[in-house]
């Protein structure tokens, strides 16, 4: 059996073909200007930044040298020796590290319950009042966009020194962070669980609890989760303004040149975080694959 294949006439398909090598020369041109715009936004960045390259590669051996500098001697014939050398001070800078880890644990508590608190003011298929939900977000915005490092140094001066002045920052920002993440998730929910609540009466707080919640409750979790991923790290530099933990510590190793302490430090640092990122991210997981497969 023969397939008789139609051909369009001459002049039509002509057109057609104008039509689709101009729509190709449109789509080119167009991202030859982005392409255009982004390089030059990116140097006028770079100019701006006083970003130079060539000093960067002029001095780049600093960089190297101060890396070796702060390398450990450690010798196979005597490793042990030299491990325990090396780590003279573990009993206190564990301890250090317990207190910067129990800051961003408080720091995400904390913000996670006053995140969870303003979602649902911030978001516009719950609250229809434009005031409302104005001042919420603005106060969101407020708490994240001033560093933690920043409302660390104003708790600093007014309640002085300690790790409650990390737990205090740490927990603003992340309650401007997490409500921001939170009203989004509450801005996708289906909302037929909420108009049928509505609809027989029922108040924000009932409609929340029991259309609401059920849904954003896994990711919640997950957000807060990877929030505390984060408030580890934020909270190992606190303590160079102040705010205790193992970033105190770190900053007197560098500004003493303590070189050994220093990388003693950073390693035991960088084996924290990398524990805490996947013993969180496997809870993620879980609970996201939990979400998907009830």
């Amino acid at each position: 059996m023969t397939v008789r294949i139609e051909t369009l006439p001459p002049e039509r398909e002509r057109t057609l073909l104008a039509a689709y090598s101009g729509a190709v020369a449109s789509t080119r041109r167009r991202n030859l200007a982005v392409v255009v715009v982004i390089v030059a936004l990116y140097l006028l960045a770079g100019w701006m930044a006083e970003v130079r390259p060539l000093t960067f590669v002029d001095n780049i051996q600093n960089f190297t040298a101060y890396l070796g500098q702060i390398l450990p001697v450690l010798t196979l014939d005597n490793l042990p020796a030299d491990v325990a050398a090396w780590y003279w001070g573990l009993p206190k800078w564990l301890s250090l590290l317990g207190e910067t880890i129990l800051m961003a644990y408080l720091g995400t508590l904390f913000g996670g319950i006053a995140a969870f608190g303003l979602c649902f003011l911030a978001s516009a298929n719950l609250v229809r009042s434009p005031a409302i939900r104005f001042c919420a977000r603005r106060f969101l915005e407020v708490c994240r966009t001033v560093p933690e490092v920043v409302f660390a140094l104003i708790f600093v001066i007014a309640f002085g020194l300690g790790p409650m002045v990390g737990v205090l920052a740490l927990a603003i920002h992340t309650t401007g962070a997490l409500g921001k993440l939170f009203s989004e998730v509450v801005e996708n929910i289906d909302m037929k669980p909420v108009e049928g609540l509505t609809g027989t009466g029922a108040g924000l707080l009932e409609t929340v609890r029991f259309a609401v919640v059920p849904q954003v409750l896994s990711s919640f979790a997950s957000y807060a989760l990877l929030r505390f991923e984060i408030n580890v790290r934020g909270a190992g530099v606190m303590g160079f303004v102040g705010a205790g933990g193992i970033g105190q510590e770190f900053l007197v190793a560098i500004r003493n040149f303590y070189y050994s302490d220093v990388s003693a430090i950073l390693v035991l640092i960088i084996l924290t975080v990398v524990a805490i990122d996947l013993a969180t991210e496997a809870l993620r997981h879980r609970l996201l694959g939990r979400e998907a497969h009830p």
